[in-house]
């Protein structure tokens, strides 16, 4: 089976891959692809908040979103190295959501693992948007990791 790992560059979809080698045989998986996606005509940067803060500013000085979502692509594919399956990194450029689908599409994946909530305005907007979109329109399973709930206030 031939899995996708979408990333965003932030934390939560590092958690989502993480995730996955929770509970996933490695000896099912034949293939896992590593997706990150940048929109061209963008204004505001890929976010990558998985490389080392170093590395993050020169990739973005040197070759703005592209390197760094070759960055936070290789954070999440070295979670794989050793695991088992062969791991591909790929990057794309387009509509997040409609660049994952496209990929479960053309490579024949079995799963794809997105996180919920990695980027948004808020809680309560854009939470999960890109993760609702390949749920509801990705030709094979898809596996949302959420985040952890954050604690709430108790009122005084």
């Amino acid at each position: 089976m031939h899995v996708i790992v979408a990333t965003d560059g932030s934390r939560q979809s590092l958690r989502a891959a993480r995730h996955l080698k929770s509970f996933a045989d490695p000896k099912k998986i034949t293939d896992v692809s590593v997706i990150a996606v940048t929109r061209p005509l963008a204004a505001v940067a890929f976010a990558d908040e998985l490389s080392p803060k170093d590395r993050r500013k020169a990739d973005l000085e040197a070759g703005g979103f592209k390197k760094a979502a070759e960055s936070a692509a290789a954070v999440i594919a070295a979670e794989f190295e050793g695991w088992g399956p062969k791991v591909h990194q790929r990057l794309r450029s387009g509509s997040p959501a409609n660049e994952i689908i496209k990929a479960a599409q053309q490579l024949g994946a079995g799963l794809v693992v997105v996180a919920s909530g990695g980027r948004g305005l808020s809680d309560t907007v854009l939470v999960g948007s890109t993760a609702q979109r390949v749920q509801h329109y990705a030709p094979c399973p898809v596996l949302v990791v959420r985040p952890n709930p954050r604690p709430r206030r108790k009122k005084s």
